[in-house]
């Protein structure tokens, strides 16, 4: 069963610059978490961590043996050539059903382009499929990286809204508990998602 995730004096510099410094927090099994701090406190870099593609200078992190991964990173990373839907498929699996896919491009109001080559798609719609790639996936930890920038206020809402639904039902039909790593700047994002707020300074 997933553990708390406990980060112990955790340090990372990239030459002269300290990102990192001695950081030890806890992120609670089955939470949904917030970490709230300034640009260039370091939040992706923790992320990073977490997901093994960066290297800590120093410190320990314990809960993360056996944990399944998914994420929305700053930038989209998605295959430009492929769909919406394909674009899902890649981690939610190919017997993933379509229904459920179409479903969450409606309800994320990017359904119209759910077999346009993503490359076509603006930056939102773009910003969108990345969120839900993430959310359909089968994950333990759930890592989310500033997941609505990009958006405008009305379908940031909604959007916000069926990661709401999404997180619950996630949660519900899992035996196991969900945690999720939600970095915003946003305090209206951490009160509507988030079960607690961390800060990194």
């Amino acid at each position: 069963m997933p553990a708390d995730i406990q980060i112990t004096g955790l340090c990372k510099s990239y030459r002269d610059k300290k990102v990192l410094d001695n950081l030890s927090l806890t992120i609670k099994a089955g939470s949904i978490t917030a970490l709230m701090a300034p640009s260039g406190a370091g939040k992706t870099t923790l992320l990073r961590i977490l997901m093994g593609l960066e290297t800590p200078d120093s410190g320990t992190i314990l809960g993360l043996t056996n944990q399944r991964i998914s994420a929305v990173f700053q930038e989209d990373r998605l295959c430009d050539n492929l769909s919406p839907v394909s674009n899902i498929r890649l981690t939610a699996g190919t017997h993933f059903p379509r229904r459920a896919i179409t479903d969450a491009l409606e309800a994320t109001g990017i359904l119209s382009c759910a077999a346009q080559p993503v490359r076509e798609l603006s930056g939102g719609q773009r910003r969108r499929v990345a969120l839900l790639r993430a959310l359909l996936a089968p994950y333990d930890l759930l890592l989310l990286d500033e997941p609505f920038k990009g958006l405008d206020a009305q379908t940031r809402l909604q959007v916000i809204t069926y990661t709401q639904t999404a997180l619950q039902t996630a949660a519900a039909d899992s035996p196991t508990p969900k945690t999720v790593l939600l970095v915003t700047h946003s305090p209206e994002e951490a009160t509507l998602l988030a079960t607690q707020t961390l800060s990194l300074v």
